[in-house]
């Protein structure tokens, strides 16, 4: 019943890694699903959801969640559809996460799940590095990418996954002793770091 959570700097082959770790393993992996399992308990659009995780910690999301109350919303709307603001979406990942890891057998990938789940007795975290230069190959290779495309995706990812930590309040994502393995991409192929998990989750 073990949960494995995958932390990575964007392009070093997380969701890579977690497919075929949940392919060998015969366990759920869970990365966008968690978009539209949030979307369904918010009420609101899989769009809604995407788009606020894209804009996650920018200046547009601040302003909206501090001009628009709640109460306005439910009237505008009438009760029918949901709202989602910084703190109902941290929330809700909080719950959803919390529910795949009880009920096991799963690899999560990002969000924030090595915190939310870092007292969790069945948790593994893992976190993959790489220098940048491989990150860009890899999502030029993996995804058929031009260099400026990845450079710009790699960049962006980066300062995404920093905003999100910094809603959670964390700002230390980096830190080894946060976790139970850090595999550096640089030096380990990915067929021998699914080895290394597998062993550890065995």
């Amino acid at each position: 019943m073990a949960v494995i959570t995958i932390s990575r700097q964007f392009g070093a082959g997380g969701r890579t890694l977690g497919q075929k770790l949940a392919h060998r393993l015969g366990y759920t992996f869970a990365d966008n699903n968690i978009i539209q399992m949030l979307a369904k308990e918010a009420n609101v659009s899989i769009n809604w959801v995407e788009s606020f995780e894209k804009e996650a910690g920018s200046r547009l999301s601040k302003l909206i969640s501090s001009i628009v109350s709640q109460k306005w919303i439910d009237r505008a709307l009438g009760g029918e559809y949901g709202y989602l603001d910084e703190q109902i979406y941290l929330d809700y990942l909080v719950l959803i996460i919390a529910r795949m890891a009880d009920e096991g057998n799963v690899v999560i990938l990002g969000r924030g799940s090595q915190y939310i789940l870092d007292d969790h007795p069945d948790a593994v975290h893992i976190l993959m590095i790489d220098n940048l230069e491989n990150r860009i190959q890899f999502m030029m290779k993996h995804y058929d990418l031009t260099r400026s495309k990845a450079e710009r995706v790699v960049h962006t990812e980066d300062k995404r996954r920093a905003n999100l930590y910094s809603r959670l309040g964390k700002t230390s994502y980096e830190d080894p002793s946060l976790y139970h393995l850090v595999l550096n991409m640089g030096r380990v192929d990915l067929d021998t770091a699914v080895e290394l998990v597998v062993d550890m989750v065995e």
